[in-house]
């Protein structure tokens, strides 16, 4: 029976540990089969899908597959106009023509090289961005969190200004046994250490400008990935006040940039940053410093779309489980070093959307559940989650009454594992169901074992725990059955340095599904429980999340 009591979810999570440590036990062939699984990543991750770029020519191709399967397996579209897609409209941008951009020091002008030194965008609906000599503020980790006492701006003036900053936050690199580690969560990223945080906070102060000096430890990735993921048009949503959310440019410098910067203006870039660690750190000039950008921008509105799906529930339809994956990626890009420009996203997430597609003909094929049963492939989630933050703002079943979200992104290709993962706190009561229905086929629960990427703020779930529906992510178990831990770290650290947001992230013959077969196993077994019940996970007693979902009770009799 589904409960929200603290204690006994803790209880129950120990227990899911325990029992996780016996010998994992694989779904039969017949239950998911690989050959469909890498039938769907092979064709959505080929040349003729392009890269599955939103407001493409491909997205009507990865739209067309998606619905024809979500057909063929039996679901209901409950799209708009009885179709299976829903429009979400954004804002597209992109650089138009030569991109100029240099730091100025001491009266000497540094260009910068675009996409090697530094990567630039805009979002505001302007068709020229022209910055001449802006002046450079160092704020440290631009976190204003007064509940932490912590502030890196200490009332600085940013009106016309460039503000510079670290990624991550300040816990990030501190020693366990510092007075101030755990401010921030310990090694577990806040939402100050994301990067569209640090945008967000500076255009309220005013600022002319942001930018992010790239370290690949808390960056969680290299500079290939912020790289590729900027060198395309970037997408908004349509804002009533686009300057209240973007700076006139946002942008990340290459770290021996900023060193080399620092260095000119008089300072040491790694005494700044010791200082900024720290409480009494205060905003530094880069003296004698600035910065200047010229280059025209081409902004469109596009539509987009979601693709949804539907198994109608029997006694309580209007009652829902969710299903979802992203079916976009980068599109076409930048080209790498064999000059392929497709950026295929294979694992990055045709592996999410067939298991999407996977779960829903097991789901038709099995007797309806008392609950309504959605399957969404989101668009836009490489531009900031805007599809499913779309959905969440305009949803085809309420979000008072959907039970959870089970999200499927970069699934595990690299074979049978000890273990599953979820990217979350380990705390959440869906999450003590899903480490219970790991158990029951002998596979350990583990938390997120790298919080201090962020990844909870990195999936389409996040849109929907921000406005209260219980959401997870479900991740790879890094302890492989062949291999063990080792194993599973050098594949996850060979997918992030050579394939992640990058066109060799390519439909590969020699992956091996089973431990795929064992996520899809457990998510079906979680979603069908959850479809079963007349109970309702909700969020734990301190979580930031609990007020939304709190404040629609009422409709959850």
């Amino acid at each position: 029976m589904i409960t929200t009591d603290k204690t006994r979810h803790r209880a129950r999570l120990l227990l899911a540990l325990l029992l996780g440590a016996a010998t994992p036990c694989l779904a039969s062939p017949a239950a998911f089969d690989p050959a469909k699984l890498s039938a769907h990543i092979q064709i959505l991750a080929s040349d003729a899908f392009e890269g599955r770029g939103p407001g493409t020519r491909a997205e009507t191709k990865s739209i067309d597959y998606i619905a024809g399967q979500f057909k063929a397996v039996g679901l209901s579209p409950v799209g708009e106009d009885g179709g299976w897609t829903q429009a979400v409209t954004l804002e597209s941008f992109a650089p138009a023509g030569q991109i100029k951009t240099a730091f100025t020091v001491n009266g000497e002008a540094q260009p910068l090289k675009p996409l090697d030194q530094i990567v630039m965008r805009t979002l505001l609906p302007v068709s020229h961005v022209s910055l001449k000599d802006a002046p450079l503020v160092f704020v440290g980790y631009g976190v204003s969190a007064p509940e932490r006492h912590w502030d890196d701006f200490k009332g600085v003036d940013l009106k016309g200004k460039i503000a510079v900053v670290l990624v991550n936050d300040p816990d990030f690199e501190l020693a366990p046994g510092d007075p101030l580690f755990g401010r921030f969560d310990g090694k577990a990223e806040t939402y100050y250490g994301r990067w569209t945080y640090k945008y967000e906070e500076a255009a309220r102060r005013g600022a002319a400008g942001v930018l992010i000096v790239h370290e690949t430890a808390p960056a969680a990735y290299g500079w290939a990935t912020v790289r590729n993921s900027n060198s395309n048009p970037q997408f908004d949503v349509l804002r009533a006040d686009p300057a209240a959310a973007h700076t006139q440019v946002e942008g990340w410098i290459q770290r021996d940039v900023a060193v080399a910067l620092f260095k000119a203006a008089g300072l040491d870039f790694d005494a700044e940053k010791a200082k900024a660690k720290t409480e009494a750190f205060q905003p530094v000039a880069l003296k004698g410093a600035s910065f200047s950008a010229d280059y025209d921008v081409k902004s469109e509105t596009v539509v987009t779309h979601n693709v949804i799906g539907k198994l109608s529930g029997t006694t309580h339809p209007n009652e829902a489980v969710l299903y979802g994956a992203h079916w976009d990626h980068l599109g076409i890009g930048a080209p790498d070093a064999s000059g392929d420009t497709i950026y295929h996203g294979a694992a990055d997430n045709a592996s999410g959307i067939s298991g999407v597609i996977e779960l829903a003909r097991r789901f038709a094929t099995a007797p309806r559940t008392p609950r309504s049963l959605y399957f969404i492939a989101f668009t836009s989630e490489e531009k900031n989650l805007l599809g499913s933050a779309s959905y969440a703002a305009h949803p085809v079943t309420p979000l008072a009454t959907t039970v959870a979200l089970l999200n499927l992104d970069v699934m595990n290709l690299d074979g049978a594992s000890k273990n599953v993962t979820d990217r979350g706190t380990g705390a959440m009561p869906l999450e003590i169901l899903f480490a219970a229905e790991a158990a029951k086929r002998g596979l350990a629960y583990r938390p997120d074992q790298r919080p201090e990427e962020g990844a909870f703020f990195r999936a389409d779930h996040f849109s929907f725990a921000i406005a209260g529906v219980p959401a997870i992510t479900i991740g790879e178990g890094l302890d492989l059955v062949n291999g063990g831990v080792p194993a599973g770290q050098a594949a996850h650290a060979d997918y992030v340095s050579h394939r992640y947001h990058q066109p060799a992230d390519k439909w590969d013959p020699k992956w091996n599904y089973d431990g795929m077969v064992q996520q899809l196993q457990v998510y079906y077994d979680l979603g069908h429980d959850l479809a079963e019940s007349r109970d309702w996970p909700g969020w734990e007693a301190n979580s930031q999340f609990k007020p939304a979902r709190d404040a629609t009770a009422a409709a959850r009799k």
